[in-house]
């Protein structure tokens, strides 16, 4: 089989179509979640090239398809791992940062909240009412590489406390590690 002009085995070439596709993929995910935390400079740079390789492995693709319909297979294929292989990747970089809520007890609020100022967290506590006791939500600006040392840290001190997270943009002001 020929790419570009070059002769290439066949199965060196589905190994080729399928790896380079799933760097591909991985990079499309990656660079999607540097969009919504806008990063567009570093997006841009990704897309550059998550491209350059897309239109190469398209080519190969389509070369002869008509001969070699095996390569579509390897390609959709390759496309799908690329898929978990990016969000699995995205998930270990943790990029960006999330919004953490927790609704604790107000007896453990004020020890709490000193604990995970010790930790670097900065913390803003509000005074709440549940339906059978005084609450205290605590809420933080927390990188997400951080999010399982938060969770435990505050599940140490209150085991049935109630804690949500969300995916938030940039940040401007405040303390830690907030844009300026």
């Amino acid at each position: 089989m020929s790419f570009l002009n070059i002769e290439i085995p066949a199965l060196l070439l589905y190994f080729l179509i399928f790896f380079t596709k799933i760097i591909e993929v991985a990079m499309a995910v990656v660079r999607i979640v540097l969009i919504t935390k806008n990063e567009k400079f570093k997006a841009s740079v990704i897309g550059f090239f998550e491209v350059l390789i897309w239109v190469l492995i398209v080519a190969a693709v389509l070369d002869n398809i008509a001969e070699d319909p095996i390569k579509v297979i390897i390609y959709a294929l390759a496309f799908a791992i690329g898929n978990y292989v990016g969000s699995y990747l995205e998930n270990k970089l943790a990029i960006g940062t999330v919004n953490i809520e927790a609704i604790v007890k107000k007896i453990h609020g004020k020890s709490l909240s000193i604990a995970l100022r010790e930790k670097g967290f900065a913390v803003t506590a509000v005074d709440a009412y549940g339906r059978d006791d005084r609450k205290e939500i605590l809420y933080m600006h927390v990188p997400r590489k951080r999010i399982d040392e938060t969770i435990e840290l505050i599940k140490s001190f209150q085991s049935d406390v109630v804690i949500t997270i969300n995916d938030i943009r940039p940040v401007y002001g405040g303390h830690g590690i907030l844009r300026k």
